[in-house]
């Protein structure tokens, strides 16, 4: 999904290099989800039940997009 490409990118090249250990672990884990859950978190405003990875989703919501 051409979507959450974009989001994931953007997330990857400007935030994840500064990242904290437990949220390039959260992006890891993320990574690893099939595109339906990915879309609900990221696009449909679910939210992980995992703090870290509800904030590494959030993060990723909330960046301005082209």
């Amino acid at each position: 999904m051409r979507e959450l490409d974009i989001l994931l990118s953007a997330y990857l090249e400007d935030v994840y290099p500064r990242a904290s250990e437990a949220q390039k672990h959260a992006f890891r884990e993320l990574l690893t989800l099939a595109d339906p859950a990915l879309a609900a978190y990221l696009l449909g405003g679910r939210i992980p039940g995992d703090s870290t990875l509800a904030g590494v989703v959030s993060d990723i919501r909330d960046r301005p997009h082209a």
